[in-house]
């Protein structure tokens, strides 16, 4: 595996969250097939799940008053903070196999704790746990011939942003038996790690890289900045989104289910009165995906007639499972109120 570095002249400090999401697909699209690892920072933000709906996410208010920064990644999985008190790691693999990368890159992390004397266990779907606490979540997406995964990695962490900037729902954090998020987290510094934060990134791209390392070029980083941009858009960020689907003014239906293993799903979905057809479904959640939502589930249920049997029909015909792993036609069909 193969460290991606910054040159000494390269300006990490100063760059925003996006800039490393964008470093990601630059791997995967750009560099030859192999297996690359990196380690970055950031100041105090938000990272939300590609499926979920930051107002109902993420208290907002909080975050503009404190200076977090909330931005939307490609990955699926629930909203993470991140600053410079944990590390975030990037795994680029040439595999179309999501699910098994990441499995095995969660257990690549978790084993690499274990050498230094911490008791992490890679468990669930997404995290890596010590007696139980996370101390690490995880999340995936694929691109045409490579899987990328990634994760925080919390070295210490301040409670209170973290209780306040990132609000779940009720039946998330009950689903998993805990009443706030602070309860079910720890980190490396309270577990006893007895290496400082430098030693242990250090550590860490010692202990999964083998080889040279790549060096961006000033070319390198331009090209990934291009790219950076496109994570800043209105259309990807929604941001208001649910105010502008809920004020259409046709009965809107909605109804939440949290699925062990799989995740917290929000169906929801117009009734256009005239036609009595769906309109505007969506699916948000925390869930992890392998394929396009939107066009391939959602889009496909718009304009069917409101009736339980053509409802039932349109999604038989559909392959969920293919597009969320785990997700069949008939919990799909239990989702929708």
């Amino acid at each position: 595996m193969r460290h991606v570095a910054f040159s000494p002249e390269t300006d990490v400090i100063n760059r925003r969250l996006p800039f490393f999401l964008a470093l990601e697909e630059w791997v995967a699209r750009r560099m030859p097939a192999g297996d690359y690892f990196f380690s970055w920072q950031v100041d105090p933000t938000v990272i939300c799940g590609r499926n979920q709906e930051i107002d109902k996410e993420v208290n907002l208010e909080y975050c503009r008053s404190h200076g977090i920064d909330v931005v939307r990644r490609r990955s699926g999985g629930g909203c993470v903070f991140a600053d410079r008190q944990n590390f975030m790691f990037s795994f680029i693999t040439a595999s179309d196999m999501v699910v098994e990368v990441f499995a095995a890159y969660t257990e690549m992390i978790a084993a690499a704790l274990r050498k230094v004397g911490i008791d992490a266990t890679s468990t669930g779907r997404n995290d890596i746990t010590i007696g139980g606490k996370k101390v690490s979540g995880n999340a995936f997406y694929h691109l045409p011939g490579r899987s990328i995964a990634h994760g925080t990695m919390l070295y210490d962490f301040d409670p209170v942003h973290i209780s306040n900037a990132i609000t779940p729902s009720k039946a998330k954090l009950e689903s998993k038996g805990v009443k706030s998020v602070p309860m079910r987290v720890t980190c490396l510094k309270n577990e006893g790690i007895g290496l400082s934060a430098g030693d242990f990134e250090k550590y860490m791209i010692k202990e999964i890289t083998d080889s040279d390392p790549y060096i961006l070029s000033d070319a390198d980083v331009r090209e990934v900045e291009e790219i950076e941009t496109g994570y800043y858009r209105p259309s990807f960020l929604r941001i208001g989104d649910v105010a502008e689907v809920q004020g259409s003014g046709m009965p809107h239906m909605e109804k939440r289910t949290v699925v062990d293993g799989l995740g917290e799903f929000c169906v929801e979905y117009d009734r256009d009165p005239a036609t009595d057809r769906v309109c505007n479904f969506r699916i948000s959640g925390d869930f992890f995906m392998k394929g396009d939502v939107d066009d391939r589930l959602c889009r496909r249920i718009d304009g069917v007639k409101c009736e339980a049997s053509a409802i039932k029909e349109r999604i038989l015909g559909l392959d969920p499972d293919s597009v969320i792993p785990g997700l069949t036609a008939d919990l799909l069909l239990s989702m929708i109120g």
